[in-house]
C-alpha cells in the first residue's frame, strides 16, 4: 500500500522540484524550456504563487509535483489557469500524477479557479493526454509547430476541464 503523501510546496522542496523539471527538460519535449531553472528561480516560484503549488511525498522525498498559474495576466482571465504536473521518473506510472492532479483540481476549485488548461506537448508518450483525459479533460485544440526542441518542431494540444457547476 502507498502511503504517499500529497501537501502544498514549501521553499524547501525546491530543490527537487528542480532535479525532477531539469530531468525533463534534458530528455523530452514534455517542457519547451531548453534550460533547467536552478533552485533558488523554483523557490522563488513557490514563494510567489498565489493558486496551489502541491509536491506528492513518498518515504521523505519529493516524487512529483504540480501547481496552477494564472493562464493569462490579464484580468479577464483571472477565473482560468493553466495546469502543470510533473512526476519524479522512477515514480512514473505508480498513481503519483493522478494523486497530484485531483488534489489540484479540488484545491483550485477552492481558490475560485473556473477552468483549468492543461497545454500538453504532443509526443510519442500518451500517459499525460491520458492522465487529463481520466479525469474529465477534454480536447480544447492543437497548436501545430509551435515549440521547437531536440531538432525537430512540436505541436501542443490544449486540453479544458470546467470545475465549474
Amino acid at each position: 500500500m502507498r502511503t504517499m503523501l500529497v501537501r502544498p510546496a514549501e521553499r524547501a522542496d525546491a530543490g527537487d522540484i528542480a532535479a525532477i523539471y531539469a530531468h525533463y527538460v534534458a530528455t523530452s519535449a514534455a517542457t519547451f524550456d531548453e534550460s533547467a531553472p536552478d533552485t533558488d528561480d523554483v523557490a522563488a516560484k513557490i514563494s510567489n504563487a498565489t493558486l496551489p503549488f502541491l509536491v506528492a511525498v513518498e518515504k521523505g522525498s519529493v516524487v512529483g509535483y504540480a501547481y496552477l498559474w494564472p493562464y493569462s495576466a490579464r484580468s479577464g482571465y483571472r477565473h482560468t489557469a493553466e495546469s502543470s504536473v510533473y512526476v519524479a521518473p522512477d515514480a512514473r506510472a505508480q498513481g503519483v500524477g493522478r494523486a497530484l492532479l485531483e488534489r489540484l483540481l479540488a484545491d483550485g476549485e477552492e481558490a475560485g479557479v473556473r477552468e483549468v488548461i492543461a497545454v500538453i506537448a504532443v509526443s510519442d508518450d500518451p500517459a499525460s493526454v491520458e492522465l487529463h483525459r481520466a479525469l474529465g479533460f477534454r480536447e480544447a485544440g492543437r497548436l501545430e509547430s509551435v515549440g521547437f526542441k531536440h531538432d525537430r518542431w512540436r505541436d501542443t494540444l490544449l486540453m479544458q476541464r470546467s470545475l465549474a457547476r
